[in-house]
């Protein structure tokens, strides 16, 4: 089963992280990167510019309206994501445990599911795995 996993972070703590510390952190990601490819629960992973780069847009009526930056104040946002497959939920959060960022912030696990057309699943990503 897949899991997604998102990162949230403080930003205001991550920007005012030294540069070395930094570099370290994304050092650990790389290694991590390559421990759960090796492990075959790698399906995918980005980090992402903080939540001012963000664009929200909303569709209503047939009409696009945007807004720039997160929609919701809060204090943690998403900083990245993770794509794993596991058996179930206890080994999806086992490999999350690992993530180097979960000391620093929240990980969010959820699982994906299958989008249904007239009683048949679909993988919402045309991907091959």
């Amino acid at each position: 089963m897949r899991y997604l996993c998102l990162i949230y972070h403080d930003e205001k703590v991550l920007g005012a992280m030294p540069e070395a510390e930094m570099s370290a952190l994304n050092a650990r990601h790389l290694a991590f990167n390559e421990e759960i490819l090796s492990s075959g629960h790698f399906i995918e992973a980005e980090a992402l510019q903080p939540a001012a780069a963000s664009t929200c847009l909303r569709v209503r009526n047939g009409k696009v309206s945007l807004t720039d930056g997160p929609y919701m104040e809060t204090k943690e946002m998403v900083a990245g994501f993770y794509l794993i497959e596991a058996r179930d939920l206890n080994e999806a959060i086992a490999v999350a445990s690992k993530l180097p960022s979960a000391p620093l912030g929240t990980i969010e696990v959820r699982p994906c599911r299958d989008l249904e057309v007239h009683g048949t699943a679909h993988r919402a990503s045309s991907k091959p795995r």
